[in-house]
């Protein structure tokens, strides 16, 4: 095992420094998971949503050349602040588990060279993706906790 590639991918499921996106969505409350507070630009499913696509955008990228990103920025956020139903709300929480599992394995892979230019990209590496994709979403899960704490759903 590679302590470099382990560390990367281990921060691809960051919770040492602050709460992890598991613990950022779990047990939200189905009635509360549109609500937008005073001011909130951003519901819990308009957070989760956009993470759940960024992040498939990004391992996508890394994976496949020739992969097409949805336009920005209205390809990244759903259109509604309120899930269709609890089952797309699953959906959501599991592709991001899926594939933050799949980046994970992409990384520990010693296959693929960390800092090699991905191909069709403008210079980009393996490196560089999973550390954007972590450091996207832990900036979205400070969201994510933020708007549970104003919604009185958070312990």
């Amino acid at each position: 095992m590679d302590p470099l590639r382990e560390q990367i991918a281990k921060q691809l499921n960051s919770q040492e420094a602050h709460a992890g996106f598991d613990k950022a969505v779990d047990g939200l409350s189905p009635d509360l998971r549109g609500k937008k507070p005073k001011g909130a630009p951003h519901s819990a499913w308009q957070l989760l949503e956009h993470i759940r696509i960024a992040q498939w955008d990004i391992l996508e990228f890394t994976r496949k050349p020739g992969h097409k990103s949805p336009k920005w920025p209205e390809g990244y956020w759903p259109k509604t602040a309120e899930p269709p139903d609890d089952a797309a709300w699953n959906h959501s929480i599991a592709q991001v588990k899926r594939d933050r599992k799949a980046l994970q394995d992409l990384v520990r892979d010693p296959k693929h060279n960390l800092l090699s230019e991905i191909p069709g990209g403008a210079g980009q590496t393996l490196l560089r993706e999973a550390l954007l994709a972590a450091d996207h979403l832990a900036y979205h899960v400070g969201e994510l906790v933020f708007l549970r704490k104003i919604l009185g759903a958070w312990s």
